[in-house]
């Protein structure tokens, strides 16, 4: 399969290229997928070429050899994540941009070439910066000296952010420039009654939270629904996106580009599939307005929430696109159009990550014993706040607060805390039977969850997974199910509380910590 040069230039880490004793040197990072090189022919910086004989390949591991010695019954180990710095003597770079150009080989995909401009940065002393070690930032020597920066600097003691229970090198790839970690309180809520397609049982929730009153809220939400006979809960589609814009001379240009786009999904979703062993590419929408062509790609993700994933296949199909059809006058990966870390009307009608119901037929009965509420006023309550008041307000939720209990658990269990904006959507309902019940039900059509990849890994965040059950793969429609009825339990304690008058006195009895 040819890769595209604009795909291979991913593999060159921009701001790398530095002046040596005898040339410069640089650094590639596999950013792509597991790979064996088989050459590395030459390298040429404005227009100088230097071939095999003369260059060399330092390794992460420290292992340094000369390119010459790299073949195909020698090749170099090159998997994802690993670094590579390239040294190119006889070759003098000052300040400023340079032209840089590779030829190489990977097993299995034969010669490939490309080219990128990196410049050298000028010196800027007095400068001040976090310490780093290149060779190993997570041993207790760099955490201790950045520790020590940074008391030195704010002048404010890291008694408790220092203070962890782990091996610091499990946090790498979740965050960089470690120092310590913040302690969220854990409260545990439940056990709540799911009979999900995925997640059936009995589940003792971990909820991380610094708001008093919410754990006490979401048990309390949990036990109504466990005496009307649990909570129902249903996945009903999945799919994460990223949204590239083509733009065209005119809109019958990006009109023609729709229809070439279907001609070729086959071969768009075979470049795009290249780059992950999981992403698969279920179909793309395309939106027309001016000379643009809006472009929503569709992954399903497996057990990752998958951003970085559909980003990286999205970019590697975007390639192929633009080597073959030569009518695109520019180009961005993404337009907005994902609404990436936004709530929105477009995810709200077609889904990011999961979308998921919860629904429960609650006894009036139990409402009346343990909530001090009749369902008939719980019913018009929700005509009032969700029929009214949500639409007046413009909310992206006609529901009470469903980000409460998404929150806790996302930091809880390792989820990227930031999906709660899209996570937020919701559209909450609620029916007075004949026999005297509460039918409520509430969907959230864009839940990003995620039990494998990310922070799910991390100690405290896998301990909290595995209370559910939901770690590792297989899993991730399981956590989107125990999620929802999480939330409809938050959703009925609430309203509850406000109808009979309680919010008010709960928070004056729970939450108040001055």
């Amino acid at each position: 399969m040819k890769i595209p040069s604009l795909v291979l230039r991913q593999l060159y880490t921009n701001g790398s290229l530095t002046p040596t004793a005898d040339g410069v040197a640089f650094r590639l990072k596999n950013r792509l997928t597991d790979a064996k090189l088989t050459a590395l022919q030459s390298v040429t910086v404005d227009g100088r070429e230097v071939g095999a004989d003369d260059l060399t390949l330092s390794l992460d591991g420290g292992e340094t050899l000369r390119a010459s010695e790299v073949s195909s019954t020698s090749p170099v180990d090159f998997p994802l994540r690993r670094v590579v710095t390239v040294g190119v003597p006889g070759i003098e770079a000052g300040e400023g941009v340079h032209e840089i150009r590779l030829r190489f080989a990977i097993d299995g995909m034969g010669d490939l070439k490309f080219k990128v401009k990196d410049s050298v940065q000028p010196e800027r002393p007095g400068r001040v910066t976090v310490p780093r070690d290149d060779a190993d930032d997570y041993s207790d020597e760099a955490i201790g000296a950045r520790r020590r920066f940074v008391e030195g600097y704010t002048a404010c003691a890291l008694d408790h952010v220092s203070s962890y229970s782990f091996d610091a090198r499990s946090v790498a790839g979740n965050v960089e420039s470690f120092v310590g970690v913040a302690q969220v309180p854990i409260g545990v809520a439940g056990p709540l009654r799911v009979n999900g397609e995925h997640a059936e049982g009995e589940f003792l929730v971990p909820l991380a939270t610094a708001e008093g009153t919410l754990v006490a809220s979401y048990n309390r939400g949990m036990k109504v629904l466990n005496l009307s006979g649990g909570v129902k809960c249903t996945v009903s589609d999945d799919a994460m996106q990223r949204a590239p814009v083509f733009i065209f001379e005119d809109a019958r240009g990006a009109r023609d580009f729709k229809a070439w786009l279907d001609e070729h999904v086959d071969e768009i979703a075979a470049q795009a599939e290249s780059t992950t062993s999981r992403g698969k590419l279920q179909y793309i929408d395309t939106y027309l307005s001016n000379h643009f062509a809006f472009c929503r790609f569709n992954f399903s993700t497996g057990d990752a929430a998958g951003q970085n994933m559909v980003g990286r296949a999205t970019f590697a199909a975007c390639s192929w696109i633009l080597e073959h059809n030569d009518t695109i006058r520019r180009f961005y990966l993404e337009s907005n159009f994902a609404t990436d870390k936004k709530a929105s009307m477009v995810n709200i009608m077609k889904t990011r990550g999961k979308r998921v119901t919860a629904e429960c037929k609650i006894s009036g009965e139990v409402l009346r014993e343990v909530m001090r509420v009749e369902p008939k006023g719980l019913a018009y309550h929700w005509g009032v706040a969700a029929g009214i008041g949500s639409v007046l307000s413009g909310a992206n939720n006609n529901g009470l607060h469903s980000p409460n209990g998404i929150t806790a658990l996302f930091i809880a269990t390792g989820q990227d805390v930031a999906n709660v904006s899209e996570s937020s959507a919701a559209i909450l309902y609620a029916e007075h039977t004949d026999d005297d019940d509460l039918y409520m039900s509430i969907t959230i059509p864009s839940l990003i969850v995620a039990t494998y990849g990310g922070g799910t890994g991390l100690a405290t965040q896998r301990e909290c997974l595995d209370m559910l059950g939901c770690y590792g793969e297989g899993k991730v429609r399981k956590l989107a199910e125990i999620v929802a009825g999480v939330v409809l339990a938050g959703e009925i304690s609430l309203a509850s509380a406000i109808s009979s008058n309680d919010w008010v006195s709960s928070h004056e009895q729970y939450g108040r910590n001055r």
